[in-house]
């Protein structure tokens, strides 16, 4: 994990440059709530990855001394094919569109959304894919 956290750590030292030095060339609140905001989000995350990076032991990719044949293997479970993101992304643009046409439609985005993520999250426990 150390190529991630280096990764996200000079993110967020960017951030903690580039939001003070906007608000004093812009003096604009949201576009440095914005970059704050931002900020803390790469700095979860850094935090996360160098929180991590000392629970677990180094791994292939992470040792200088690695041999390629150590990072053979499975690499994940990975689904063959599946329509639910499909229909959850379909819901997140009904969702979207409620405000401008109308909050009944932000409502049957809600309802769409629950169904959707219920299919999702139970994809294999039907069909071919069921334990």
């Amino acid at each position: 994990m150390k190529a991630e956290r280096l990764i996200f750590t000079l993110i967020t030292v960017f951030f903690v440059i580039v939001a003070p030095v906007y608000w004093f060339v812009s003096h604009e609140i949201i576009g440095t709530v914005a970059l704050i905001l931002t900020l803390a989000f790469f700095g979860m995350i850094s935090t996360f990855f160098s929180i991590q990076s000392r629970k677990i032991d180094p791994r292939p990719e992470d040792r200088k001394d690695a041999e390629i044949v150590e990072g053979a293997g499975d690499v994940g479970f990975f689904p063959s094919r599946s329509i639910w993101p499909f229909w959850t992304a379909l819901t997140v643009l009904v969702m979207a569109l409620g405000p401008v046409f109308g909050w009944w439609l932000t409502l049957l985005g809600v309802g769409l959304g629950i169904w959707s993520a219920t299919g999702w999250c139970y994809q294999y426990y039907r069909n071919e894919y069921q334990h």
